[in-house]
Parts: structure tokens; sequence; C-alpha cells
């Protein structure tokens, strides 16, 4: 399903995001995925996804590797991971059209599969206690007056912050990472306290993706770097 009403959720198990654009466009591409999961999320759906890539191609836009690459790259760290040809797939690049996307698809899938247990665990919270998997920064934070503003980065589970890069030929990304926390980079194992904004590299490949130095899943975050 991808609307509903108050109590959905006892029918919908897997709130579907919609028809997004195939862009990066700010409403109705990559990033608008984010915001939707984060609302739903706080409305008592535990579980939301996307079609990777988007999937409407209208006036010409169509989806470029980049796209496909970039959200997969966030799809890995969401409950779903899930692709779409959309809605003209002649006219746009498919997952196994493309050498390099095929490549990146299949390691992103890997990473997906690797945190499966830490997956199983927020999917219990849900069940329990009615959590998202997907979650806004404030939750966890709310002492932090400058979380609630941030749109396009999210927890995944109270352990892992995860910042996509959503815009085109972007190679780093600059972020806030909620005080009073010390954060691990997944890909360098470069340390940070928090509390203020910074800048990492992210290519592809290596979205922007950290985790709490104190987790108890902290060996099998630290080991994606193998994946």
């Amino acid at each position: 399903m991808r609307s509903g009403f108050t109590g959905v959720q006892k029918w919908c198990p897997w709130l579907w995001a919609g028809d997004q654009s195939v862009d990066f466009s700010r409403h109705d591409g990559l990033v608008t995925v984010i915001c939707a999961a984060l609302s739903s999320g706080l409305l008592g759906n535990a579980y939301h996804h996307s079609d990777i890539g988007g999937y409407t191609s209208l006036f010409g836009n169509v989806r470029t590797a980049e796209l496909l690459m970039r959200w997969a790259e966030m799809a890995a760290f969401t409950p779903v991971m899930r692709s779409h040809e959309g809605n003209r797939p002649r006219d746009n690049v498919q997952l196994d059209g493309d050498g390099e996307v095929l490549r990146h698809f299949a390691r992103m899938t890997a990473i997906y599969v690797h945190l499966a247990s830490y997956l199983k665990t927020l999917s219990q919270e849900a069940t329990n206690r009615g959590l998202p998997v997907q979650r806004p920064l404030f939750l966890h934070h709310e002492k932090d007056r400058r979380t609630y503003a941030i749109q396009d980065s999210y927890l995944y589970g109270p352990d892992m912050l995860v910042a996509p890069v959503w815009q085109p030929s972007q190679q780093e990304r600059t972020l806030y990472l909620p005080a009073g926390t010390n954060w691990v980079h997944v890909w360098t194992d470069q340390s940070f306290s928090g509390g203020e904004d910074i800048t990492v590299s992210a290519p592809l490949g290596q979205p922007a993706v950290f985790y709490r130095s104190d987790s108890a899943f902290a060996v099998l975050f630290s080991a994606l770097r193998d994946v």
C-alpha cells in the first residue's frame, strides 16, 4: 500500500513510497523517499520501502546509472530492498543493462544481507514497541534541537545513521551528527564526537553511514568494510 488512514498498519505490513520521479529532484526524487519514510514511521508504520531508481519518467526525464546506484545505496539501509523497471523501461537504465550498475547493486545487496541480524532485532522492536525501522534523528536525540529539522538523513534503528547522497555528481556528503554520541564512520573507522556539521568523502559504493561506538552490533557494522 502507498496510502491509508489511522490504524492502516494493521492491514499494511509494508508501506510503499509511491511513484517517485527517476531523478534527483528535491520534491519528487530520491530524497523525498527519506521524508516519506520518517513521517510514516512516526504515524505507526514500522516498515517503508521505495522503487530503487524511481518509477516515473515524464517530459524527457530518464533514469541515469548514477541515480540507480545512489538509490540502491540508500535501499541497502532500509527494511526492504526492491528494484523497479519504471513506467518506461526501454528509456531508462536497468540493473542488468550496465555492468557497473549490476556489480554495484550486487554489492549493495550483500550489504543488506550482512545487516540481516540487526534488521531482525529492529523488526522485533517494531513488534514489541511499535518503533519504525527508519527513524528521524530526534527520536533518540530529543535534547539536540538541531536534529528536528533534518530531512535528508535518518537513523536505521538506534545504532546507525545514514545520510545518502541525493544530489547528482556529488562525491562527498555534509551532514550533522547528533551531540552526546561518539559516531564511527563505517568505511574509514574514523570517530566523530557529534554535535557539529561534518563533511566526509562519499564516492559511489560508500554512502555516508555511521554507527554508535558503544553499539552491541559494532563488530557487525565494522565488518561492512570487507563486504
